[in-house]
């Protein structure tokens, strides 16, 4: 980068800033020659990231300009590291060769660059750059008259979703799509803080309508199902995105589908972060639920697990035909195996058929369709032969076979294993096309000749260390040790000098020459041919993209149920039924994180039951801390998603009622940059639990009320006990330390209570972590502070606070005086009602002027007596 004039910048500088300009807050990657350079303060950041030198070159305004730049050909690795960090890419390269830019403007004249692509978030295909086991999803939203529309796809395998919902659902919604980047309208101030400001016009719902219609080649979207405008809107902003980012190349898309808000059951984003579907709370897979499960063969089919656990389903039809295909491959074992060791040995075709469509694609993305499409039909042989095949595999067989053409152009015309680059050729098998063979058998017969000159030209030196070598500089060269070079040097010797080195002199010779230019003629036309061939095997992929996705589709879906059968056979867990009534009856369930984890250190986990009906519909759980409240709590919400997503559970038996939606407010941290304390989250979460679980809800519900005073603590716990049971009607699990709330089973006949057991033995609490019917009798709250470690005598003197505090309370009636004749909830919003103000309504009743005297003195006397009995 060349530093200012006095005339100002440089044609390279003024380049640079045309193209920072347009790189619209990216960083940008700007090719020279082999590396892509940064400048200025694009430098500074992505050499603090990378961890890379940073220099300088030039001066810009009197100021050293900042550099720093990485190879091309090792890039991806850079720009994964940037993408993790939360940074976008605009890549510039070089647009025409140096030649080129000379016949253009001259010897001096600047190679012309631009722009050719963005690398964001969401728009990543390339293999090295995405997780195998992760769909990496772009979403687009926006709101139309009030209404929220969402559309996401996944480009890596094209699917895409379009869907919208209420502007007080699309938090969940957004949660449950799991975002790896966010575009939403400027201006919109409901717009969530990570989003990417588009223009507003870019959210038309006309030009969405009219995108996907001709993106698909259809005259309507009716055979792709029915699309409100919201849907189209949000459509066209995520298209035009990725038509903005891919510089005019738009990657795979499928043909869209609505997603229904009644589908699938819901959960809010604070639901998904405690109970660790996809990730644990420390922000990693290890220690979520699917980490726990995920016994897939396939990233295709890890992705597809996440998935459904992310929204399970709220139709039995379809939950019992996923847990049918489980059923059947858990009962074969021998069967379940053979399949599993063939889809271990598949390629992830719907990625590489990604990357052909996005102009992405190399020769082994080719193979990976070839040989993944292959094995598809194997499979489908494979479980076609088998008896009494479930009605989910009827539906997917089909798919994963009908590709017979194309896979056998592409076994004819590639080699066994590909390779990831195509400019150096090799990749078309031989047999394939006579004249490529031709050329090619024309290099390798000018190679041999130059093995033979070789050998020839050391005989008639007697210079035995003589090589005929090559490399990108020279071409063919011939070599000698520099004591030897006067030798090829003389007159009429037939060698031409053309370099001399410390320890070697290199020549030329005309037949040497000659070989090298048949090989380099050869090469050239051989290139070209396999490069012409490579292009016509991505036209006729994609011409079968939908097919292709369609069988990768179907070989997830065959992964995650044998996948499922697996970890139901390796954990001993059960069939659920599936129920329309409000029932949650689960025998022997278990948490199967928690679960996972004592059996790597050799202990047992206690299995509890839980029997939610609609006469017994709430649980009060009390019991020391550490006893297993919130494990129980967040074990049977673990096994309601399981049980809905279509898969076995950790239990000996369930029957499971189903779920529209599952709240979790278990564990709270505070959220500082919003300005909220925990408290604070605490009731937010449980205003939006009371504001929205329906009859066929599913809450879970720990320690409300812990975050303030004792007694406004209690007395919010107490209301939203009695909320939920009056007014919510759900199914809950609710754990407290209140033993006060025990008094509410006297009035709420859908409220039972229980309790986690522990003994205290020889001074030691012992945590059993079973689950017993009944209240507690303690919370065991100075056992728990011994065994974690407080001072004796800290707890010495807890203990005697705690001793003049339980006497007082058997003097007063303690925290729950007076509560017992308490209304309910529904009777006491009667209740709170303002009072009726009798005196007034009297008074204004009097006609003064009519009143004789003796008259007023008696209604003063009647008021005076109706004011002291309202002070009594």
């Amino acid at each position: 980068m060349a530093g200012a004039k006095a005339g100002g910048p440089t044609p390279m500088m003024q380049q640079y800033f045309a193209l920072k300009r347009e790189a619209e807050g990216c960083l940008l990657f700007y090719r020279m020659g082999d590396f892509f350079e940064l400048f200025f303060e694009d430098a500074r950041q992505a050499a603090a990231i990378l961890d890379i030198a940073l220099t300088s070159r030039g001066e810009h305004d009197g100021q050293p300009v900042a550099m720093c730049g990485v190879p091309v050909h090792s890039a991806e690795g850079y720009l994964a590291r940037l993408i993790k960090a939360g940074c976008r890419v605009a890549i510039a390269e070089q647009v025409e060769t140096p030649e080129e830019a000379k016949k253009r403007g001259g010897s001096k004249a600047l190679v012309a660059r631009d722009i050719v692509r963005f690398v964001t978030a969401g728009t990543l295909t390339e293999e090295s750059l995405l997780e195998p086991r992760h769909a990496n999803v772009l979403a687009a939203i926006c709101d139309l008259r009030g209404t929220i529309g969402i559309a996401a796809c996944d480009i890596s395998t094209g699917r895409m979703e379009l869907e919208e919902c209420p502007t007080e659902t699309m938090g969940a919604a957004l949660a449950r799509i799991g975002a790896s980047e966010l575009v939403a309208p400027d201006g919109w101030s409901a717009a969530p803080d990570s989003a990417i400001l588009r223009p507003q016009p870019d959210f038309s719902s006309d030009q969405g309508k009219l995108q996907l219609t001709q993106l698909h080649g259809v005259a309507t979207l009716d055979a792709f199902g029915s699309f409100t405008r919201p849907m189209l809107a949000a459509a066209n902003g995520l298209i035009t995105y990725l038509d903005h980012v891919g510089r005019g190349n738009l990657p795979l898309l499928l043909p869209p589908l609505a997603r229904g808000q009644a589908d699938t059951l819901t959960m809010d984003e604070a639901t998904r972060t405690s109970l660790e579907i996809l990730q644990s709370q420390q922000g990693t897979r290890t220690g979520s639920l699917i980490a726990a499960i995920d016994r897939c063969s396939t990233g295709a089919g890890a992705r597809q697990l996440a998935d459904d656990l992310s929204a399970p389903l709220l139709s039995r039809e379809a939950i019992e035909a996923r847990l049918v295909l489980v059923h059947w491959l858990h009962d074969d074992p021998l069967l379940r195996a053979d399949l599993r060791e063939v889809l271990r040995a598949l390629p992830d075709i719907g990625r590489a058929l990604g990357r052909v469509v996005a102009g992405r694609g190399s020769p082994r993305d080719l193979g990976q369709i070839r040989d993944g499409l292959a094995e598809a039909r194997r499979i489908s042989d494979f479980l076609a032969g088998k008896a009494d095949r479930p009605g989910l595999l009827e539906r997917l067989l089909p798919e994963l076979t009908g590709q017979g053409a194309l896979v056998d152009m592409l076994q004819r015309a590639l080699v066994a294993s590909p390779p990831t680059e195509r400019a150096q050729g090799g990749f078309i098998a031989e047999g394939y096309d006579a004249a490529l063979d031709e050329l090619r058998s024309v290099s390798g017969n000018a190679r041999r000749a130059i093995a033979a000159l070789e050998s020839r030209y050391r005989d008639e030196t007697s210079i035995a260390a003589l090589k005929i070598k090559h490399n990108g500089v020279l071409g063919y060269f011939i070599e000698v040790p520099a004591k030897h070079g006067d030798l090829l040097m003389a007159p009429g010797s037939g060698f031409t000098h053309r370099q001399t080195m410390a320890g070697a002199v290199r020549f030329n010779s005309l037949q040497l020459h000659e070989e090298a230019s048949r090989i380099a003629q050869a090469g050239g036309h051989a290139m070209a041919a396999e490069e012409a061939h490579f292009e016509q095997l991505s036209t006729q992929v994609m011409a079968s993209r939908e097919a292709i996705a369609r069988t990768a589709q179907a070989l997830a879906r065959i992964d995650v149920s044998a996948g499922q059968a697996e970890r139901a056979a390796e954990g001993g867990w059960c069939r659920p039924q599936i129920s329309e009534d409000s029932v949650l009856a689960i025998q022997g369930g278990r948490h199967p994180v928690v679960e996972a984890a004592l059996a790597r250190s050799g202990e047992r986990f206690v299995a509890n039951d839980c029997t939610l009906s609609v006469q017994d519909r709430l649980w009060l759980i009390g019991g020391p801390n550490m006893g297993g409240k919130s494990t129980f709590l967040r074990q049977n919400a673990l096994i309601v998603l399981l049980a809905q997503a279509g898969g076995y559970v950790p239990a000996t038996s369930a029957t499971i009622g189903l779920v529209d939606t599952v709240f979790s407010r278990v564990g709270a941290s505070d959220n500082l940059a919003r300005g909220r304390s925990t408290f604070m989250v605490e009731m937010v979460e449980t205003a939006a639990i009371l504001a929205q679980a329906s009859e066929r809800s599913f809450v879970i519900l720990d320690e409300v009320g812990r975050g303030t005073s004792t007694y406004d603590g209690l007395a919010l716990a107490w209301s939203v006990v009695e909320a939920i049971h009056e007014v919510n009607r759900c199914r809950c699990l609710f754990a407290t330390h209140y033993h006060e709330l025990s008094r509410l089973a006297e009035s709420c006949d859908a409220l039972s209570l229980h309790h986690v057991r522990a003994r205290e033995w020889s001074g030691d609490l012992v945590l059993l972590h079973e689950l017993a019917k009944g209240p507690a009798d303690r919370s065991y709250g100075l056992a728990v502070a011994k065994l974690a470690g407080v001072p004796k005598p800290v707890v010495a003197r807890a203990k005697a606070v705690l001793d003049r505090l339980e006497k007082n309370r058997g003097e007063t009636g303690g925290l729950a005086a007076g509560l017992g004749d308490l209304p309910l909830f529904a009777a006491a919003q009667e209740a709170a009602s303002p009072p009726q103000d009798h005196l007034r309504e009297k008074l204004a009743q009097v006609d003064v002027d009519a009143l004789t005297p003796r008259a007023a003195l008696e209604l003063l006397y009647e008021l005076k007596r109706a004011a002291s009995e309202t002070e009594s």
